[in-house]
């Protein structure tokens, strides 16, 4: 390599000159600190827009919408962000009065099987919470698929085959889901960065490098 090449890498890297590299693909999240700021804002701001429970599905879709306009760079103004919450609520609150319903169906049953009344009823707790965490990893999956475009009537459908075809990627996204309950249950203030923590899963979960078969 010759001296000028190695001053223009140089120049290159500190900024002060031009590069002819192609950029990354989520040019956005070079910064760490930064995309932990927006991370954090991100929770914020799902966490105010989902307050009503049933909004929760709408906000998380904004919020992941956000934060993968952010990884690419591609201008993820508020403007945007309020503008994804505004399409997203009308079937987003069929979508979240339906897991609220589930949920509460599911918190009954880890309540009465805690009890110590029924037969067997750490297992049936323990296949509760499993199935609670499914339920969340599925939310999380739906909402990642959400667009202005497509709408909750094809992102739901969707799923099925979505999930089939990266099984382990689901699998992520229920633990990412785990982990937003398991922080509120400890301190519930953590819920704000957990959720922006689970808005970014979504959003690197299929983006990540997988072997092709």
């Amino acid at each position: 390599m010759s001296r000028g090449e190695r001053a223009a890498r140089r120049a290159a890297a500190s900024g002060s000159g031009p590069t002819h590299d192609e950029p990354g693909r989520n040019p956005g999240a070079a910064g760490a600190l930064a995309l932990f700021g927006e991370v954090l804002l991100t929770g914020v701001l799902v966490t105010v827009c989902g307050l009503l429970v049933v909004t929760l599905p709408a906000a998380l879709a904004a919020g992941i919408r956000h934060l993968r306009r952010y990884a690419r760079a591609e201008g993820s103004s508020m403007r945007a962000f309020w503008g994804d919450v505004r399409a997203a609520l009308p079937g987003g609150v069929v979508v979240g009065l339906a897991c609220a319903l589930i949920a509460g169906v599911l918190a009954i049953d880890i309540l009465l099987a805690s009890s110590g009344r029924l037969p067997g009823g750490e297992l049936i707790a323990g296949f509760g919470w499993l199935l609670a965490a499914a339920v969340a990893g599925i939310l999380l999956t739906a909402s990642g698929a959400w667009s202005p475009e497509s709408g909750w009537l094809r992102a739901i459908p969707s799923l099925p085959s979505a999930i089939g075809r990266d099984i382990p990627g689901f699998l992520y996204l229920v633990v990412a889901a785990a982990f937003v309950g398991l922080a509120t249950w400890m301190l519930p203030p953590l819920l704000i960065p957990a959720l922006g923590c689970a808005a970014l899963a979504a959003v690197a979960v299929p983006e990540r490098p997988r072997r092709r078969r």
